[in-house]
């Protein structure tokens, strides 16, 4: 029955899978979770990806299809007793699905309570996050679920989205409206389908004429009034977080704070403000500053015991250093080169001197022979070959021009001039 009081995105969202726009990797003619719904074999299964790209909908609708007993729970308000309520009447009847939104807000133990439910089948678990779930999701309960990455929205999917919304939905289509400019609201929604819908509702809700011609400035003026400060579910997440990551990337620790303090304003969870900054202190700064990543793995350790609202102190003392410290993406660009050139040449032999030769015919067949330890020649270096010989005198690592990796660069230099062209 149509509800008029729901909001847009909800009115739009399909029943039924070839409803679904998006995620065709996995509902598409060949997609895993396509194949699964039609032959109603449908495994426990954690959905991993960004806001509004389908997560909640694609629960729906396997319950839709598959016709089994389907509970809600949101872990942000559910607890022990609510996971158990639920088991306690699939044991008592027919097997059921178990959609948990935000899974990554459970703690170990009402993660715990799901376990042994989801390894005999009673439940069938399907969790919906945000969050990698290699951190956020037990390793035990992990191992029981199938996980499926779901990506943004396209800009094809959106513009498929805005057609449905105006021609299919029962209100708006009483109205005459018209798309003459949209990319505004597609980079507003930013792969979010939820967003998209809920600023054309808007947009159109602000227009009192009959006639709605829907254009960039329109968009715009309605964003700025619907101003947000964080919204922790979602819709805000990945654009203050990006300010806030490139803030210290740019050195500047004024902005950094003032995101960081949007982020804790907002109720972000300090677990993941806290494994950005370690991932930041390698990406960007490395070997420009050592302990950076010592000062930054140390502030995960710290925040966790300590939680808010005092973590928020170690939070700003560790956004600060980082912003301040010098920068070098120099191990970042490496590591990516050299995952390029492994796609690229495949599996080389490892050269037959630094193969390691733990048994007697190994050594015989040449395994580590004219290997030269480093530590008995001077400055506990020897100019061996240590790459295939494929991509001898590839260089990889490239120091950053900063003090201490021009130091770094000296040392090379010294050792792999003629080589490697440091």
């Amino acid at each position: 029955m149509f509800n008029s009081t729901l909001p847009l995105a909800e009115r739009m969202r399909p029943s039924s899978i070839d409803d679904l726009i998006g995620q065709e990797h996995l509902i598409g003619n060949n997609g895993v979770l396509r194949k699964a719904i039609l032959n109603k074999t449908i495994p426990s299964m954690i959905l991993w990806g960004p806001p509004g790209v389908g997560k909640t909908t694609i629960a729906n609708i396997i319950a839709n299809e598959v016709k089994m007993p389907f509970h809600t729970l949101s872990a942000i308000s559910a607890g022990v007793k609510d996971v158990r309520e639920v088991i306690d009447k699939a044991k008592r009847g027919n097997k059921t699905i178990l959609f948990i939104d935000e899974i990554h807000r459970f703690n170990k133990s009402q993660q715990d309570a799901l376990l042994g439910a989801v390894e005999k089948g009673v439940i069938t678990l399907i969790g919906a996050t945000t969050e990698n779930p290699s951190f956020e999701v037990n390793s035990a309960l992990l191992s029981r679920c199938q996980v499926y990455v779901l990506n943004p929205l396209t800009e094809d999917h959106l513009k498929s989205l805005l057609k449905n919304a105006i021609t299919s939905d029962d209100l708006l289509r009483k109205r005459k409206i018209v798309i003459k400019e949209d990319k505004a609201l597609l980079n507003l929604a930013g792969g979010d389908a939820r967003r998209l819908l809920n600023i054309l509702e808007l947009a159109v809700d602000a227009i009192t004429e009959e006639d709605v011609t829907i254009t960039n400035d329109h968009i715009t003026e309605i964003a700025q009034r619907k101003t947000v400060l964080y919204d922790k579910k979602g819709d805000m997440h990945y654009d203050i977080i990006s300010a806030f990551i490139k803030s210290i990337r740019g050195s500047d620790p004024n902005a950094a704070v003032y995101y960081l303090a949007r982020m804790i304003e907002g109720g972000e969870e300090v677990k993941f403000i806290a494994r950005r900054l370690v991932i930041l202190a390698s990406e960007d700064i490395g070997n420009a500053n050592p302990t950076a990543l010592v000062l930054a793995t140390n502030a995960f350790q710290a925040v966790n015991l300590i939680g808010y609202p005092e973590a928020e102190i170690i939070l700003a003392q560790c956004v600060t250093y980082l912003a301040v410290s010098p920068k070098s993406n120099a191990s970042y660009k490496a590591i990516k080169t050299a995952k390029s050139k492994v796609i690229e040449t495949g599996d080389l032999q490892v050269p037959m001197h630094i193969r390691n030769a733990p048994t007697k015919m190994m050594k015989n067949q040449g395994y580590g022979k004219g290997y030269e330890y480093a530590h008995d020649y001077a400055g506990n270096f020897v100019n061996i070959e240590f790459l295939p010989d494929q991509l001898s005198g590839i260089k990889f690592y490239d120091p950053g021009n900063n003090p201490r990796e021009v130091e770094i660069r000296k040392r090379l230099k010294g050792m792999w001039k003629e080589k490697y062209g440091y």
